[in-house]
């Protein structure tokens, strides 16, 4: 019927038809009639060691292997002990600093401390997070 439809136009039109000419002869929408191209176009089968390649964009996958992700849920998993795990003082340094983003002078004040001291805290808890991740991750 596609086929018919479509030999049929290009008599009356004397060119080929072009897609929604086509789907407004047969009476469908557009998207239908691709469907019914893409059923109508045979299939071919041809080795796998032919047509596959590492470098082709055809075999590609956005998903990552299992391994990527195993390294992914080892390191959250670390990460997340690496920050948990100094005490509650220096967690508020890096709190602070990295995530609020504040200034050595704002933490001491918050902290009411001299900003030497502030300084030496947020040493004490970059070096403790390295260490945990050591190994792991050289982030640090």
């Amino acid at each position: 019927m596609l086929a018919d439809k479509e030999t049929q136009l290009r008599g009356w039109l004397g060119r080929d038809p072009r897609p929604d000419e086509l789907a407004q002869a047969m009476g469908i929408g557009e998207c239908e009639l691709v469907s019914l191209q893409d059923a109508a176009r045979p299939m071919r089968f041809e080795p796998i060691d032919k047509v596959y390649s590492d470098q082709s964009m055809t075999c590609a996958t956005e998903t990552p292997d299992s391994f990527a992700m195993l390294v992914d849920v080892e390191m959250r998993g670390a990460v997340i002990a690496a920050i948990t795990d100094p005490p509650d003082r220096l967690k508020l340094i890096v709190q602070l600093y990295f995530v609020e983003e504040l200034n050595l002078a704002e933490i001491a004040e918050v902290l009411q401390v001299s900003i030497p001291r502030v300084h030496q805290l947020k040493a004490q808890a970059i070096d403790k997070l390295g260490e945990s991740l050591k190994g792991v991750a050289e982030v640090l």
